[in-house]
């Protein structure tokens, strides 16, 4: 069975965007590797194994063109409403807690906040069958 193991985005600003996923969801730097083109910065934290690789490719000045095929990371919470107010106070923008209910039934509690190249990601309170 595959075990899924780390997602890889590619930043224009290392030091930008390891600040963000420091200060937004905790990660730190678990490892970094350094080649003449490119760097690899692999971040993660004690809630699980999985990794964020970030890829900076030297030389690069131009933000990178997301396209309309990237959808968006998503990551779990306990307390939602907690973690909307620190994303404010933190002053990451957060955009407007979601309850998505169609036909009346609970899916899912979230909020989007993008990263510093424009990334999506999905915060999503721990419950039903987001663990």
């Amino acid at each position: 069975m595959a075990k899924a193991i780390h997602s890889m985005i590619r930043v224009l600003d290392e030091a930008r965007s390891v600040a963000f996923y420091e200060k937004a969801f905790g990660l730190e730097i678990a490892d970094r590797l350094d080649f003449d083109d490119f760097t690899l910065i692999y971040m993660s934290n004690s809630e699980q194994e999985f990794e964020l690789e970030l890829t900076v490719n030297k030389g690069r000045t131009e933000p990178y063109d997301l396209g309309d095929g990237y959808g968006h990371l998503a990551v779990s919470v306990a307390d939602l409403d907690a973690e909307h107010a620190r994303f404010e106070a933190e002053g990451l923008n957060p955009r407007k807690l979601v309850e998505f209910a169609p036909g009346g039934t609970l899916v899912g509690r979230f909020f989007f906040v993008a990263d510093p190249d424009g990334y999506q990601i999905e915060v999503l309170e721990r419950s039903g069958r987001f663990k």
